[in-house]
């Protein structure tokens, strides 16, 4: 009886995950070649998929949550997928290249993400670009609310002007990194003062920046450095992304699950560093600190010990180790403007030299983990074509020396056979008078260079 009821249970189990899951698929459309003439009545957020992609597998179960979520919230934002090697003329014409790819569209425009691929995150990126390219702030009020909800966000201040037309044109392109709003004086907090009118302001780390044109250059690029808070949680793919901003990235790489004093003074002291100087750094430094040094041994094709701090230059793959023993904030500023200075070596780079070492370093890296992760398919992928390898060259080998062995025996067969001739020769000459030969009469010299043939 009770294993009847155990087998009833599980049977309604699996019903109900069967239909959750039906469920889920359900808020997710299957986009086909009809989409391209449909989809400019509405704003569409699509994943351009392929079967045998395992990224797209693993982001398959998100995408669907995606799907949910957005219904519930009464979103206009319609969520589709597509199978780009099923349909890839429709996929080439939106620019895929890799999978799997997401896409807002949005009328003619089509916005890409390249955020980290979980849910809460892509919802966020489909509300921000699927909204008005520049929102207003209409009120203190207003202004407050955003200030708690986002971590970063621009503000344009004023009426218009060239200015405006340029952060207009910023936004088209950065919106999805980052919010834009614009406003009036009256309405930005008592705090901020402003020089001059018109102005773009960056709102961040409970402080501000004002855009300066003469000193932060060109727009789109202040606002692209600037679309980070000063002190990050740094992984491979925040670090991939940091390298749109130019700054060089100060990272303390510590091991989190170590409470040792020397990896939670490291991290404190250059919070301090990006906090009480930032009006110092901000332009040049991007501070963070990363979890195991796993990460930058492959970055930096070296054994980096732990705790510590590395500088990364992302434009040409430099990179600056310490120098010096840090007991203080003093001393990691004075690392910091030694780096700027150049009093700090700078290592790596993007060399020949450095190319090589590279791919050599990620040749070797790939043998590696074939090798842990399955020993018998790393045996068969290395091992078989060496064996041919080696057969091949034992066979080459063998072929020679027979050959070699065979022209010895002709050399020496040949000198045989020319002594054979010289003696047949001799025995050509007259005999001496009196010499007896064995057998009959013009039998004895045949057999003897017979004989000697043989």
């Amino acid at each position: 009886m009770a294993a009847q009821t155990r087998g009833v249970a599980l049977r309604l189990c699996t019903l109900v995950f069967l239909l959750g899951v039906a469920l889920c698929k359900g808020f997710v459309e299957d986009l086909d070649e009809s989409f391209k003439d449909s989809r400019k009545d509405d704003i569409w957020l699509v994943d351009f998929y392929a079967p045998w992609c395992g990224h797209c597998k693993k982001l398959e179960p998100v995408w669907n949550e995606v799907g949910v979520e957005m219904k519930s919230m009464g979103s206009p934002v319609k969520v589709g997928k597509m199978d780009a090697t099923s349909y890839s003329s429709i996929a080439s014409e939106f620019g895929v290249r890799g999978y799997p790819t997401i896409k807002l569209l949005k009328g003619d425009l089509a916005y890409n993400y390249r955020g980290p691929r979980t849910k809460d995150d892509i919802i966020e990126f489909a509300h921000r670009v699927s909204g008005a390219l520049i929102r207003p702030l209409p009120s203190q009020q207003m202004f407050e609310h955003v200030q708690k909800r986002h971590r970063v966000f621009f503000v344009y201040i004023g009426g218009e002007s060239p200015l405006k037309e340029k952060y207009i044109d910023a936004a088209s392109e950065l919106i999805v990194y980052t919010y834009f709003f614009s406003a009036s004086e009256d309405v930005v907090p008592e705090y901020v003062t402003l020089r001059e009118m018109p102005a773009v302001l960056v709102f961040k780390d409970g402080t501000h920046f004002v855009y300066d044109e003469y000193e932060d250059g060109d727009l789109s690029s202040w606002i692209s450095r600037e679309r980070f808070q000063n002190y990050l949680t740094v992984d491979g793919f925040l670090l991939y992304e940091l390298g749109d901003t130019g700054k060089l990235v100060a990272i303390a790489v510590i091991d989190e699950k170590n409470t040792s004093v020397e990896h939670t003074r490291l991290k404190s002291v250059i919070q301090e560093v990006a906090r009480d100087y930032r009006g110092q750094f901000h332009r040049d430094f991007q501070f963070g600190h990363m979890d195991g040094n796993e990460y930058i041994n492959s970055l930096l094709m070296d054994e980096v010990k732990v705790p510590t701090v590395v500088v990364l230059n992302t434009s040409n793959q430099q990179y600056f180790l310490l120098d010096r023993q840090i007991e203080n904030t003093e001393d990691m500023v004075h690392f910091f403007r030694s780096v700027l200075d150049g009093t700090v070596q700078a290592q790596g780079g993007d060399s020949i030299l450095q190319r090589l070492k590279r791919m050599v370093f990620d040749a070797k890296s790939t043998i590696v983990s074939i090798f842990r992760s399955s020993p018998i398919m790393g045996c068969f992928l290395f091992g078989l074509p060496l064996g041919v390898i080696s057969i091949m060259c034992y066979g080459i080998y063998t072929a020679d020396t027979d050959g070699g062995y065979i022209e010895e025996r002709y050399e020496v067969s040949k000198s045989e056979l020319e002594g054979g001739e010289a003696a047949e020769e001799s025995r050509e000459q007259p005999e001496p008078r009196g010499a007896l030969l064995p057998g009959p009469a013009g039998q004895g010299p045949k057999d003897v260079l017979e004989k000697k043939t043989d």
